[in-house]
Parts: C-alpha cells; structure tokens; sequence
C-alpha cells in the first residue's frame, strides 16, 4: 500500500490541531498564521521526499522555526510537531531494497522538530536578553555569544505602540490571553521578516525593537510596519532612529520621545522618522517659546470639544470626513467647530498661516499641560 502522501495528511492533521484548541476563537488569528508558514515550509520538504532526494538543511530549518513559533502557548504544538516527526522518508518505502535503503541518498532524515524543544519554552528570551543589555549601553558579547547572536554595528530602533483591539474591550472577553496571542503574531512576523536577526523588548502594548541594518533596508520599514499592523489586526504606530550600536540606548529614548509625540497629536497610525516629527520635537523643548506658543490655545480650555476636534483634524492631515468619524459628528459640525477656533484664538485653521501656528501652539499646550500635571 502506497505511502500517504503529506498533501494527503494535513487536512485531518490540522482538524486535529484545530479540535484540541479550546481557544481556538480568540487564537484564530495568530493559528491561521502559523499554519500558513508551516504549509509553506511542508510542501517544501514534500517536494523534496517526493523525487526521492533528502529535504535540504533550509527546508527542515524553515519547519522546525515554524513549529517553534506555533508551540507557544496556548496553541497546542503537538500536532504541528507530529506531522514533521512522522513526515514518511524514502527509507521508509517498503518497495526499494535493502541496497537502495542504504545509500546515503535515501537514509532516514532526521524529523525536523527533534530541534524545536529548545526553542519553545522562550522563543524571545535569547532577543529580550540581547536588547535589553543593548538598551542599558553595556557589553553585550559575552551573553552574545552563547546564545549565537551577532552583534552588528548599526540598527535600525523602532519604538512600537499596540492599541488595544476594540474586540478586547467588551465586557465578555478576557482582553490579556488575546493581547498576549496579538503580541506572539507581532514577534513571529518580525522574526519571519528581518531572517531572525531583530531583537525586541516588547510587552502587550509596544516596546522597543533592534533591527540591524543589515537584516532590512530602510525604505522596507514602512512596509514592515504595515505587515505586523495586518497580523496584529491593530494599526500600530511606530519611530525609528537609525544608530550605530554604541548609541542605542540615546536612540531608543529618542524614538520613543517622538512616539509620545505621536500619540498625544493623535497622528495617523504608520512609520514615523525624526524628519517627520522635527518640528514638533523642537517645539516639546521647554523654554519661552514653548510658554508662549502653549498659551495660544489657552481661550480652547474652557471647550475641550474644540481641543479634541483641532487635535484630531491636525492628526488626520486635514481631512475633515476622516476627523468627523473619528469625532462621531457630521462634517458640518467639524467645520463649524474649526472656524470657532479660528474666532477663539485669532488664528484661521484655513489659511496656511493660521495652521502654521495652531499646529505648533498645539504641540506646545500638550506638552506645557502635561509639566503642569506632573508638578502638582
């Protein structure tokens, strides 16, 4: 009887995987994903087996990383791990001789998941361990070395911000199991994307994370950015510095200087660069320009209505359709609210130069209310 083929196999294995997963509902993001690697780096070795030639050393690799990333839990790793263990081998074909079994062309290949065990009690923590000891500016070679990470001489530092999912806010879902599977999904992709080499410090609502030069190109990050938005079916904001390894822990404070900045102007969600945020930077320094831009807006205290609306407006870019969902309000009423403020403040939303100085008053009241909070 003809060996079952893997292609045959994997329909009732992945029912199986399925069926053992009691929380497959809130984990069906982050299993889709991971089946969909596994199925990629199976058919591979498939291939393989099927012209009766030994899997090469990548396609067992990419299985064996693929099943590590899908042994985390709560996704139940055993019946990922059991399809690449009993995977059949041309040794194990009844119909070659005894000859043909011992060449060493057709000798049993080694189950690609007898490497796995090692990488799934903690897939991050060798990368945790790594950033964080870059993060503080210290020596990170020795502990480098025996978890066969390479240092490199410059990366690219990313601070990341993970909103909450809507969905984990109603009053029936535990939001932490799905913030914990969300955040696995970011960590796998960012692995699969930058070939292993990122490292990360990273909880349920963002981090900080180290991508050496050489894994990526810097006209790639925004599409990374909007490949771990998709996984994490959230839309993540982020900031990079670009850094030589030395001066990490400055670049990482800051990128994340101007992620705050981002999420206080409620600025779109993407990839954001210093060039981005120069201004507004500059304009969180304190000093008597800040005071006296920050007291622009003081007439606005009294409505905050009219503060959320010019904040959200400057955040969408100018698109009122956008601002008015955002707000829940009709276009009209957005429309409204900005020529109050223009009438409150003396500073025309509508003409270039009255932004101008709305924007920047608006960076600088942020920030000036924010000091004064943390004074009291």
């Amino acid at each position: 009887m003809p060996t079952p083929t893997l292609a045959d196999r994997l329909p009732a294995d992945i029912t199986a995987i399925a069926e053992s997963c009691s929380e497959l509902r809130a984990g069906a993001l982050e299993m889709a994903v991971s089946v969909r690697r596994l199925l990629e780096a199976l058919a591979a070795v498939d291939a393989s087996l099927a012209t009766v030639a030994p899997p090469t050393t990548d396609s067992l690799g990419a299985v064996a990383d693929t099943s590590a990333a899908s042994a985390n839990p709560p996704t139940p790793a055993t019946g990922l791990q059991t399809t690449t263990t009993s995977l059949p081998t041309p040794a194990a074909d009844s119909s070659g001789s005894e000859a043909d079994r011992s060449t060493p062309e057709c000798r049993p290949t080694p189950p690609a998941s007898v490497t796995v065990p090692s990488m799934v009690a903690r897939p991050d923590a060798g990368t945790r361990t790594i950033a964080s000891i870059l993060l503080a500016g210290q020596p990170a070679t020795a502990q480098a070395r025996m978890r066969g990470v390479e240092i490199e001489g410059s990366y690219y530092v990313l601070g990341l911000r993970i909103p909450t999912h809507p969905g984990e806010r109603h009053v029936a879902v535990d939001g932490k199991p799905v913030a914990r599977r969300r955040l696995r999904c970011v960590q796998a992709e960012l692995a699969a994307r930058c070939a292993g080499k990122a490292l990360w410090v990273l909880g349920m609502t963002g981090g900080t994370v180290l991508i050496p030069e050489s894994a990526t190109e810097a006209t790639e990050l925004d599409g990374l950015i909007t490949a771990l938005s998709a996984v994490a079916q959230v839309a993540l904001t982020a900031t990079v510095m670009h850094s030589a390894t030395c001066d990490v822990p400055g670049a990482a404070e800051q990128a994340h200087e101007l992620l705050d900045i981002a999420h206080r102007l409620r600025c779109a969600p993407g990839l954001y660069r210093f060039d981005d945020l120069a201004m507004e930077y500059q304009l969180t320094r304190p000093g008597p320009g800040r005071d006296y831009l920050g007291a622009l807006l003081d007439p606005l205290d009294e409505y905050p209505e009219l503060l959320e609306t010019l904040r959200r407006h400057l955040g969408n870019d100018l698109n009122r359709r956008r601002t008015a969902r955002g707000l829940g309000v009709h276009a009209n009423t957005v429309d409204y609210r900005l020529k109050r403020i223009g009438r409150l403040t003396g500073f025309d939303p509508s003409q270039s130069a009255g932004l101008w100085y709305l924007r920047s008053a608006l960076v600088a009241h942020t920030y000036r209310a924010a000091g004064e909070h943390a004074d009291q």
